[in-house]
């Protein structure tokens, strides 16, 4: 995959692009977990739903810049 893509004109990392499909992917989970009521099991949702995030911008960056 390039390292930049032109959007418009203008020049953006991929980064970025992964940065919003890991954020929309945690969304989707965090919805899936609240339907489900799983959140009752977890210490800290907010800190589960960090790392969702991380864990997920981590391994799309990873299987492009690898």
């Amino acid at each position: 995959m390039p390292r930049e893509i032109a959007f418009h004109g203008l020049y953006m990392p991929t980064i970025t692009l992964l940065f919003l499909l890991a954020a929309a992917l945690a969304w989707v989970f965090d919805r899936l977990f609240a339907s489900l009521d799983l959140y009752r099991f977890f210490w800290h949702p907010a800190l589960l739903r960090l790392s969702l995030f991380a864990c997920l911008f981590s391994a799309l960056a990873l299987t492009v810049y690898r």
